[in-house]
């Protein structure tokens, strides 16, 4: 796992383990018999998220020409195509911190450099994701507060949700730079512009 990972991780360990004033344990406390349904639902909003984002790299990498899979910003970077593979396989890999079991021959180490292939890319993103819907919709509620250990004394299953969002978020954010390196305009932009440009033209 890299080193944003672990540091994700970190911050959210700590922050649930730090210590808490008297004057909120006893707000909770008094708080324990209400019954209101939570203003965000985590399990919800996750998938939510995490579909778009989702959506967004298959775009990206159908936008990408299939000549351009092995381009590299610089000799000691991921090529596109290892990119959009590292995303698919931290799938993996983080969801198997709670235990989710990977594809079986599965190979985390060889998986990024397994093809430059763009529809066999585009198929492990798809394929990648419905193992990561399936394992977050297979989650109770409780599942989401169970604690996990190994990971720190009060990390828990929702942290691991956590980290798969801004692990998703943050490897977009490197794919659209990759893009627009090449002079490739994300397609959800160019939907944008597309409909700024009518509305435009429509108020004339």
């Amino acid at each position: 796992m890299n080193r944003s990972l672990w540091t994700a991780l970190f911050l959210a360990v700590s922050l649930s383990a730090w210590a808490k004033p008297p004057a909120e344990q006893n707000a909770e406390a008094a708080g324990a018999a209400d019954h209101t349904a939570p203003s965000y639902d985590m399990k919800a909003q996750s998938l939510v998220d995490l579909a778009a984002v989702q959506k967004k790299f298959v775009q990206l990498a159908d936008a990408v020409p299939a000549d351009k899979f092995t381009w590299r910003p610089s000799p000691d970077s991921r090529s596109f195509a290892e990119m959009f593979l590292h995303v698919a396989g931290e799938r993996y890999g983080i969801l198997g911190m709670m235990g989710a079991e990977k594809p079986e021959g599965f190979d985390g180490k060889a998986f990024e450099k397994s093809t430059t292939d763009k529809a066999r890319i585009i198929a492990e993103l798809n394929k990648s994701w419905a193992f990561s819907e399936k394992t977050i919709q297979g989650l109770s509620n409780a599942d989401f507060a169970k604690l996990l250990p190994k990971l720190g004394p009060q990390a828990n299953e929702g942290d691991v949700v956590y980290i798969l969002v801004a692990d998703a978020h943050e490897h977009l954010g490197q794919a659209v730079a990759y893009a627009r390196e090449n002079g490739i305009v994300p397609p959800w932009t160019t939907q944008a512009q597309k409909q700024a440009a009518e509305k435009k033209a429509g108020q004339k």
